[in-house]
């Protein structure tokens, strides 16, 4: 799911320009929901905290942005720019959100594991763990 996602994301930012918002609020949604994949795939942890961390990562970028702008740093290295953005918006917090809510209403929805840890037995409570 994340190579997929990341396939997507690259072809929305070299093909999409004409599609304005919808590339950029788009691509911060799908950005969070790839970042979610990603984690799950080399973290081992909750789902919640995975979630968590992805929402996290995209408010710590958008905080990044405010800063720079806060203090007229400019960063010279295009690749930074292309990934870190260059302007805050709360539009981009919005879609951070709903990205990390569709990743958690698809590890819902779609998860194979079993969401108890614990796991009652006949020799007692066992904790997968």
């Amino acid at each position: 799911m994340a190579v997929f996602l990341l396939f997507v994301l690259v072809l929305l930012a070299t093909f999409g320009a004409q599609l304005g918002w919808i590339r950029s609020w788009a691509g911060d949604v799908l950005a969070t929901i790839w970042l979610y994949f990603v984690f799950k795939s080399v973290i081992e942890a909750r789902p919640a905290y995975l979630v968590l961390l992805a929402l996290g990562f995209g408010l710590g970028v958008e905080l990044a942005q405010y800063l720079t702008v806060y203090f007229n740093i400019s960063i010279s290295n295009r690749l930074l720019r292309i990934v870190f953005g260059a302007t805050p918006d709360w539009w981009d917090v919005l879609a951070y959100a709903v990205g990390a809510s569709i990743a958690w209403i698809a590890e819902i929805l779609f998860s194979t594991e079993n969401p108890d840890k614990n796991i009652s037995s006949p020799h007692g409570t066992v904790d997968q763990s």
